[in-house]
């Protein structure tokens, strides 16, 4: 191995990464030396001593995200190593289906990284210029430990903008067709890997799905930014009627194609803004024994936390005026800015504001195959809270 770029931290960076996180920020590099974009380098403190190897980003505010914590070569070697490691936790834990996340980031020791696998596909993100920069690495480890029959990059999402990186879709590998079919909790599903949200499906919610569903006891359900029908049609075994509502006529698409796939017939599924829509159910006295509000992440930064936080009241709050007495209400949010606390309080303001008392029936987060990071509370990002109202 050639020698390595030094980037030398202060103190705080030091402390940081000695008690278990993996990110250093701008703020905190005394000197970069001659590091480049997307690099990986040798990380020292203020002393020279060695902390160990990160990649190296020339313009995100997160300067260095921390790989191993020895001085090695980050090479496919050492993604199969990983991946490896991923993979065998996967066969522990993963049941009842053939899509599951493969690699979760900092959860699985690689900042930077994610990978989910559709049966015999694996759609990717390369989230900083390290990763990017080393994707021949990163798919040639994977061919070899999963022999997929297609990779595809959804380098689509906006903290690439952070890193200078373009925002793109494209095939590194194999082919990927339009629409790939997989098994979830006994359910038939399609994916579409090219231009479904995220990377096709919402895997982080997949034990939810069933959680929620073993709450339902017949009745009417509403399932509100319902995506590719996830919470709808688990629901719907369990409902005498579900309602299903997105804005995105593509995803609705692709849940209907779902439910007919399923024999389903008892969704109704309806394009609209989930915002603008539960206002009208109001005014019409509509009500329902199960409302699910799993909206997209209302905040991306912790400067508009409050903000988010006055988005999640009103959401819960218009989910709350429908429901029946003794009815369910599944509050989810998928940004980490927003803590479970931050959630509950949100609620339980709500529930005053409309005159109900909730019980707490459940408090559940993101799937096991997306695990969280002790050292690393950014791993930790969905909430999903089951409350019933209380007559």
């Amino acid at each position: 191995m050639s020698t390595l770029n030094a980037v030398r931290v202060n103190r705080k960076a030091a402390e940081r990464l000695l008690d278990g996180h993996l990110w250093v920020f701008a703020s905190d590099i005394i000197d970069r030396g001659d590091s480049q974009a997307g690099d990986f380098v040798k990380v020292v403190d203020q002393k020279g001593k060695a902390l160990g190897t990160a990649h190296f980003s020339s313009t995100s505010q997160i300067v260095l995200r921390l790989l191993s914590q020895h001085v090695e070569p980050i090479d496919e070697e050492f993604f199969f190593q990983r991946c490896q490691a991923a993979l065998r936790f996967r066969e522990q834990i993963v049941k009842n289906t053939n899509a599951y996340r493969l690699i979760h980031a900092e959860g699985d020791l690689l900042p930077g990284l994610i990978v989910d696998r559709y049966a015999d596909y694996l759609a990717i993100q390369l989230l900083d210029q390290g990763m990017d920069r080393q994707a021949n690495e990163v798919v040639a480890a994977l061919t070899r430990l999963v022999a997929p029959k297609g990779i595809v990059a959804r380098n689509d999402v906006a903290v690439r903008s952070k890193e200078s990186l373009p925002l793109e879709t494209k095939v590194l590998a194999g082919e990927i067709p339009p629409e790939i079919e997989i098994a979830m909790n006994g359910l038939r599903l399609t994916a579409d890997l090219m231009g479904g949200q995220k990377t096709g499906i919402f895997l982080d919610q997949r034990e939810n799905y069933l959680a929620v569903a073993e709450y339902a006891r017949g009745g009417r359900a509403l399932d509100c930014f319902t995506g590719s029908g996830g919470f709808a049609l688990h629901l719907a075994k369990h409902s005498s009627s579900v309602e299903a509502v997105d804005s995105s006529a593509a995803a609705l698409e692709i849940a209907k194609k779902n439910a007919v796939d399923n024999q389903i017939s008892n969704i109704e599924f309806r394009e609209a803004n989930a915002l603008q829509y539960l206002p009208s159910l109001v005014a019409s006295r509509r009500t329902f024994d199960i409302v699910v509000v799993d909206p997209p992440a209302f905040t991306k930064s912790r400067e508009s936390v409050e903000q988010a936080a006055r988005g999640y009241k009103e959401i819960n709050l218009r989910a709350l005026k429908l429901l029946n007495p003794s009815g369910l209400l599944v509050s989810c949010s998928c940004s980490h800015h927003m803590s479970e606390a931050h959630l509950f309080e949100t609620v339980a303001q709500a529930a005053l504001d409309c005159g109900k008392r909730l019980r707490v029936l459940d408090r559940r987060t993101q799937a096991h195959d997306h695990p969280i990071l002790l050292t690393v509370p950014e791993t930790h990002y969905l909430k999903c809270l089951i409350f019933q109202a209380l007559t």
